[in-house]
């Protein structure tokens, strides 16, 4: 399955609000419209939206290659895709690579042939960590295994595979999955809108269930484990993820069940000390009180939403990395992962 499809002067995106009642695809030509695509969740989870503005700026560069202040512009195109969602490191992660490549560049002719190169870069190294992720979190587990999962974090959160979901097809390849439980993430139903949309197109057997059902089904012995994807993660391991996450961590530690988190080294942010230091992204009402346009509350209700919380690092039974599982303490061993990594 994908999501994201390039060539050098466009990009083309699966429209994940519509999903999974309709497969519409757009073509995008600006960097301007890719950012307000991520703004809008037409393209969502933070190693997707690191390739889909990694690319921004690579058709950017190509439609504007004939123009006398190129990178000026590039720079500030840069830095209005930095902002279409603050919360997932991901997208600064990418921003920070395209940056680098129109630094290391001279010749403002060879900028677009460059910016496209370390792109499609970004987008073959997401799918090769996608996997690694998958073999680490599998050899977590023996046969017979039940997972529970939040939000989405497979072939439509990355560019192909998964983080958390690539754990789950990793197992499933492998003959140790029994079943999956698939929390619908209220209030923008990733889970049962998207992982369930994954999970039919893989045959991978699985239930829907509502987040507040989660501490029943551990009560009742029915988890195995928990495995989340992550936007951001700081140095001492506090992870922010999609709303809703911090309560599966709880719950898992009160029930005794494993916690792990699945995510590239690139969702690693050690500039970041806590997950106090993490900006949560704030999305509109709307969004609670209807579902899919539809009001599901009284005319003038008033909702929160925050999009994402935060699980603090002690609740986080390890990190599935593409260099294997990590686990506290973090402040030492995440840094060291990375020293060694890289």
């Amino acid at each position: 399955m994908q999501a994201i499809r390039w060539r050098p002067d466009a990009l083309d995106l699966l429209d994940q609000t519509k999903l999974p009642q309709e497969e519409i695809w757009h073509t995008y030509r600006t960097a301007h419209d890719v950012a307000q695509a991520i703004r809008d969740m037409k393209v969502r989870g933070a190693p997707a939206i690191g390739t889909a503005g990694a690319f921004a700026v690579a058709i950017e560069a190509h439609r504007l290659q004939d123009s006398g202040n190129l990178r000026e512009q590039l720079l500030e195109a840069i830095a209005h895709l930095r902002q279409a969602r603050p919360t997932a490191v991901n997208l600064n992660w990418a921003m920070d690579r395209m940056e680098a490549v129109i630094a290391a560049t001279d010749d403002d002719a060879q900028l677009a042939q460059a910016l496209y190169g370390k792109a499609l870069q970004i987008a073959q190294d997401d799918l090769r960590v996608n996997r690694a992720i998958g073999d680490a979190g599998a050899a977590l587990f023996e046969t017979g295994v039940r997972i529970l999962t939040h939000c989405n974090t497979g072939s439509l959160a990355t560019t192909g595979y998964g983080t958390a979901l690539g754990v789950i097809r990793s197992l499933h390849a492998n003959g140790q999955l029994t079943h999956v439980y698939a929390d619908e993430t209220r209030p923008y139903l990733q889970g049962a809108r998207l992982t369930a949309y994954e999970l039919l197109h893989e045959s991978i057997p699985f239930d829907i269930v509502t987040d507040s059902m989660a501490g029943h089904l551990m009560q009742q012995q029915m988890v195995d484990a928990v495995v989340v994807g992550a936007d951001r993660i700081a140095k001492n391991g506090d992870t922010a993820n999609k709303i809703g996450t911090y309560a599966l961590a709880v719950l898992a530690r009160y029930h005794g069940i494993p916690f792990y988190v699945a995510a590239p080294t690139s969702t690693i942010d050690l500039a970041t000390t806590s997950g106090a230091d993490i900006p949560i992204e704030q999305r509109s009402a709307r969004e609670v009180t209807e579902i899919c346009g539809q009001p599901i509350a009284p005319v003038g209700a008033t909702a929160l939403h925050p999009a994402f919380d935060v699980t603090p690092g002690e609740l986080v039974t390890g990190i599935i990395t593409e260099f294997g599982v990590v686990r506290a303490p973090y402040e030492k061993s995440l840094p060291a992962l990375l020293k060694e990594a890289f």
